[in-house]
């Protein structure tokens, strides 16, 4: 599979049918008087929140608007997540609640997509007994969405389309809607060769394809010109990037390049692979000031036995060896990691191997989860399956021992003062701002009066302002704006 840059004669199809759509909808938003709106529902990693912008951009392009009230939207897009079962269990549980909706509206259109459309099963499922979900179609299929969407509304039937193309197109193919205003999402690659025996990635997204070092360079510089004071290089393997390309630029080259160009304030990644990690990105997010200081690292499991059976090619004392490292070289850095409990034949022993490796590492915050079978993987049909109160008393354990390390982390920022970039009004407490430092610690804060200076609420996304820390919480620090720093 790789990236491509789609030929004229490509783009005039998709644009033609972009056209067809605008003058759908432009005659049942003259006959029925009304905006025709759509809505994207995004589960599950950044990459899919970079698909979903790119769908929003294409909805837009068609004359839709997005959906700002309580009535259902006209053009409805689940951009699934294959990774968790409890992604699944929401997008099917969801998916019934526009069934009756679809009755009253019969302009309504429900589209499925993303990467539990790789999972055949899922398919079957959406054939069987969703039959009012009009379009289906895989990852790959991105870039047909303008053909697929206006073939399913002349047809009026249902439309599934999985797995008849396989490359990716190159995104400056894309109109993109980006959803924020403090980071845009940039993917450098696509899929993955690892194959670690539980994940379903490598089947959904497929191998692994990095985009072209020039078409990045100016996307990045695009997005700086626009204002954007962070951005997030996004892949499946992020650190992998380069790999198969002819130019020899490596994920350290366009993680230094980044940095590099004048406006970025932050230049985050997600997500690493500890076997692709290397000295050079570590030593370039210590020398430049707006390189993150934060890595996350998946670590999965503390116990050497389950990482060969899991196919995740290092040791527990590898791992060490990194974050030892680069906790060392990037001071007031934060380190988060993965760990999945619960794995197919764990013992109390490995297990205990997982609280050591969280001992040692003592992660400023971890994504904890009980083991996940998906359908299709290795580890699916592995015969030792751990007793669900087993994993769930051991779970505890671990978030027990995991919060603990967090709220310390949270604590050595009272006092201090730190850099935040706002993301905007929190979300459950009226008047309180929320953003995060440059070491990725998630801030609630309020601005006095005196430092509001008169400006709109909501005109603060995507600012900087200096925070003093005065308490911590488990999961996040409170403190008070005390000045802006952007101006």
């Amino acid at each position: 599979m790789s990236i491509i840059r789609l030929s004229d004669e490509d783009r005039s199809v998709q644009q033609d049918a972009v056209s067809e759509l605008s003058e759908y909808y432009g005659a049942l938003k003259a006959a029925n008087k009304r905006d025709y709106t759509y809505e994207v529902l995004t589960y599950g990693c950044q990459l899919n929140e970079a698909d979903s912008e790119k769908l929003s951009g294409t909805l837009m392009s068609i004359g839709l608007v997005p959906k700002t009230d309580d009535r259902p939207a006209d053009v409805i897009v689940m951009n699934t997540c294959s990774v968790r079962e409890n992604a699944e269990d929401r997008l099917f549980g969801n998916l019934g609640i526009f069934k009756s909706d679809k009755r009253v509206n019969r302009d309504m259109v429900i589209v499925v997509c993303g990467c539990m459309m790789k999972v055949q099963e899922n398919v079957d499922r959406i054939r069987n007994s969703y039959p009012y979900v009009d379009l289906a179609f895989d990852p790959q299929q991105l870039y047909n969405f303008p053909c697929l969407l206006r073939d399913t509304i002349k047809r009026k039937k249902q439309l599934i389309n999985i797995g008849s193309v396989d490359y990716i197109a190159e995104d400056d193919f894309y109109t993109i809607e980006r959803q924020r205003k403090f980071r845009a999402l940039v993917p450098i690659m696509y899929g993955c060769n690892n194959f670690c025996s539980y994940c379903i990635v490598p089947y959904a997204r497929g191998r692994e394809r990095s985009r072209r070092f020039d078409s990045i360079m100016d996307e990045l510089r695009e997005i700086a010109s626009l204002g954007y004071k962070e951005v997030m290089l996004l892949g499946q393997n992020v650190n992998s990037y380069g790999k198969g390309n002819e130019d020899g630029k490596t994920f350290a080259d366009i993680f230094e390049a980044a940095c590099q160009i004048d406006g970025f304030s932050r230049v985050r990644f997600m997500s690493s692979h500890p076997k692709d990690l290397n000295n050079r990105v570590i030593d370039i997010m210590r020398d430049y000031p707006n390189a993150e200081k934060h890595l996350h690292l998946a670590l999965q499991s503390g116990s050497d036995r389950l990482l060969k059976r899991m196919n995740r090619p290092y040791t527990s004392s590898e791992f060490f060896a990194i974050a030892d490292r680069f906790r060392s070289e990037v001071p007031d850095a934060s380190l988060t990691t993965d760990i999945i409990v619960g794995f197919p034949g764990e013992t109390e022993e490995d297990f205990q191997a997982t609280l050591d490796a969280v001992d040692h590492c003592k992660f400023d915050s971890a994504f904890t989860f009980q083991y996940s079978k998906r359908p299709g993987t290795p580890a699916a049909t592995f015969e030792d399956q751990v007793p669900k109160d087993i994993v769930t008393e051991r779970f505890s354990r671990l978030l027990e021992l995991q919060n603990g390390y967090a709220f310390k982390s949270n604590q050595s920022k009272v006092g201090n003062t730190y850099e935040v970039l706002i993301e905007g009004l929190s979300k459950m407490q009226p008047g309180v701002y929320t953003g995060r430092t440059l070491s990725n610690h998630l801030v609630n804060f309020t601005i006095p009066d005196d430092v509001f200076s008169g400006t709109a609420a909501g005109d603060h996304e995507g600012r900087l302002g200096m925070v003093r820390i005065d308490s911590a919480r488990p999961y996040s620090v409170d403190g008070v704006l005390t000045r802006f720093t952007d101006g």
